[in-house]
């Protein structure tokens, strides 16, 4: 049996300077975060992010790791306006491509299918085109004698996903109620590097039905797992743990305190992941956390 374990340290010794990664999940939601501290702990920069963000992107901002973010939102939900990234936008520290939510599906779909572009009508007669001169019409062949945005692939060095449990080979299981794009972002990528709040033996996926339909791609396409318990806070990752609203809220008004970041690293990133642990709680407190209800 192949055997895909890593530490997260290995995972991202593995990346390197200006490559494009892709970060799955949604927000303040599933979110790769024990890979993002380890980034953060690196010498990596100049990196081009792709995501639908949260912490994540603005941890990376802060830090001065991103080049170029191509993003739809980046939000920690009941707080709308990530504050890091906020910063880094107002001050023109990073360069950007903003699009809509479902343009960004499109371009890791056409990455994922090997294509240059998918034709849309998602963009037209907006100024996500006017802000983005970069993407292009494209006249239809056929007698509808339309344009379409030509949403370009969103092709990916690395994608770095949280799941809930994944077993040495490199199977993934997300039974949340959403899996997000998680399986596009893996698609879209040369590498995925995944870690894990569970590390199942293989038989588990064949106990249950339920439990393959739960299995979003193809192991051959997950390059290293890592057992991290946990490895989603303070992002929530369904059913097994909400998001950490004190967590966040305190994270928020860091980004208005003087030294606030270099604070926040200080005490939860210039760590190990199981002081990080202690630091938030403890692993069983992460595990009250209740789910979010919409």
């Amino acid at each position: 049996m192949m055997d895909k374990q890593m530490t997260t340290a290995q995972m991202v010794g593995q990346l390197r300077d200006g490559m494009t990664l892709g970060i799955g999940g949604w927000g303040p939601r599933r979110k790769p975060m024990a890979l993002i501290r380890e980034i953060l702990r690196s010498d990596l920069k100049d990196l081009t992010v792709v995501a639908y963000g949260g912490a994540d992107v603005g941890m990376l901002c802060a830090a001065g790791k991103v080049k170029k973010l191509v993003f739809a939102f980046v939000s920690l939900d009941f707080i709308p306006l990530e504050p890091y990234f906020r910063k880094a936008r107002q001050d023109a520290a990073i360069e950007v491509m903003e699009i809509d939510e479902g343009m960004l599906l499109l371009g890791l779909r056409a990455a994922a299918m090997g294509v240059p572009f998918i034709p849309t009508a998602v963009g037209l007669g907006t100024d996500v085109l006017r802000h983005n001169p970069q993407i292009k019409l494209v006249a239809s062949p056929y007698a509808d004698g339309k344009d379409w945005v030509a949403m370009p692939a969103l092709t990916l060095d690395a994608a770095l996903i949280h799941v809930d449990r994944a077993d040495a080979r490199g199977v993934c299981q997300i039974s949340g109620p959403d899996h997000y794009m998680d399986d596009l972002f893996v698609r879209a990528a040369r590498h995925s590097y995944v870690t894990c709040d569970h590390l199942v033996d293989s038989d588990y996926f064949h106990s249950a039905p339920e439990r393959a339909h739960q299995v979003f791609w193809e192991r051959n396409l997950t390059t290293a797992v890592a057992h991290v318990p946990g490895g989603a806070h303070p992002s929530s990752c369904a059913p097994l743990y909400g998001f950490d609203v004190p967590h966040f809220k305190a994270y928020t008004a860091s980004a208005q305190a003087e030294e606030g970041w270099q604070a926040y690293v200080e005490q939860f990133v210039a760590c190990s992941h199981e002081q990080y642990l202690e630091q938030v709680g403890g692993l069983a407190a992460i595990r009250q956390l209740p789910l979010p209800v919409f």
